[in-house]
């Protein structure tokens, strides 16, 4: 038996992996974390998921606590969220959450207080061989959340476990059902926990100083103006206030210009995307390695060869978002991540 912190959002997920650690006969106490102080309706983050989380832990009959990570979120999580979208970036905030609130100021408060691990209730496995620890993705392909677990390394994983990655999530809610969790049918968050629903503009606008500027064409023609960067992301093809005859997207947001550009979907293709901040699950991999990489939590991986710096793609792939994760794989196995240029 080992003493395991499970981090409990409030949702299903969490609970049903804390009752599984339980089941198992670990010695099993539940946290909650409160990150956010303002407004949400759409996330983890609220009083409810709060309460939700303390009622799951006395149903299941172990301890629960709260800490109180709000300074570290706003400064790890929220301040770089305003100030990617500044930058004309598109930042991955249940990301950079992840790698330093749950697997950095968790896992160091896990180790501190004498626990063996740390569990959460995310889809994704864990599988030890004979070359260390490795990240795979969920059984639940449609649920599948190892791209958001991505920039996560082996030393982080050796003392966590993740539950439910071995079921559906049919199976996890069928489950919560058996036990009569509170949680059984709470639908799922799937916004960022620290904006209202519909409200990025408004959350950034507050933020944001913004300098207005021009949509420009693929050639340079000024076909419109804009009131700040921080409403484009590279691929947005709804929202872009001109009505030019045929669909277009974003193919660039320049910041230090305050140009956005659009065109044409085969604008958007390129052969070669560029990455930095490359990080590996365990061991690296040399350049040259073919891969599969996904570009969004839940987007389709494509064949692909990591070089230095870039990615090359085997058929020419819509471009990536500046800031966004770029997850590679083998197979099921997360090999490591770079953040797009």
């Amino acid at each position: 038996m080992s003493r395991v912190l499970v981090a409990m959002s409030g949702g299903v997920d969490s609970s049903v992996a804390a009752a599984i650690l339980r089941d198992e006969g670990h010695d099993v106490t539940g946290v909650t974390l409160r990150l956010w102080g303002g407004e949400s309706d759409s996330g983890c983050c609220s009083v409810a998921d709060v309460e939700d989380a303390r009622r799951v832990a006395a149903q299941l009959g172990i301890p629960h606590y709260v800490f109180n990570f709000g300074d570290e979120f706003d400064a790890e999580v929220v301040n770089p969220y305003v100030e990617s979208y500044a930058a004309g970036r598109t930042p991955n905030p249940c990301v950079d959450c992840n790698t330093k609130m749950k697997w950095g100021r968790l896992l160091d408060r896990t180790m501190a207080m004498g626990f063996d691990a740390m569990a959460t209730g995310h889809h994704a496995r864990l599988r030890l061989d004979e070359t260390g620890t490795r990240l795979c993705r969920g059984v639940d392909s449609a649920k599948d959340q190892s791209y958001v677990l991505a920039r996560l390394q082996a030393i982080q994983l050796v003392n966590t476990l993740l539950p439910v990655g071995e079921l559906t999530k049919s199976e996890v809610r069928n489950e919560a059902e058996r036990l009569d969790l509170r949680t059984a049918q709470k639908a799922e968050s799937m916004d960022v926990c620290f904006i209202k629903r519909g409200g990025r503009r408004t959350f950034l606008s507050d933020r944001i100083e913004e300098q207005g500027g021009a949509l420009v064409t693929t050639t340079g023609e000024v076909v419109g103006e804009h009131a700040g960067v921080s409403a484009f992301t590279v691929g947005q093809r709804r929202g872009l206030g001109v009505a030019l005859g045929e669909r277009r997207f974003v193919v660039d947001v320049d910041a230090s210009t305050a140009t956005v550009t659009i065109g044409e979907r085969e604008d958007l293709l390129c052969d070669v995307s560029a990455i930095r901040d490359v990080k590996f699950v365990d061991d690296s991999i040399s350049f040259g390695t073919d891969v599969l990489v996904q570009v969004r939590a839940h987007g389709v991986a494509a064949r692909a060869t990591f070089e230095e710096g870039a990615i090359h793609w085997v058929e020419a792939q819509p471009r990536v978002a500046a800031g966004q994760v770029v997850a590679m794989y083998r197979d099921d196995v997360v090999l490591g991540s770079g953040i797009a240029r």
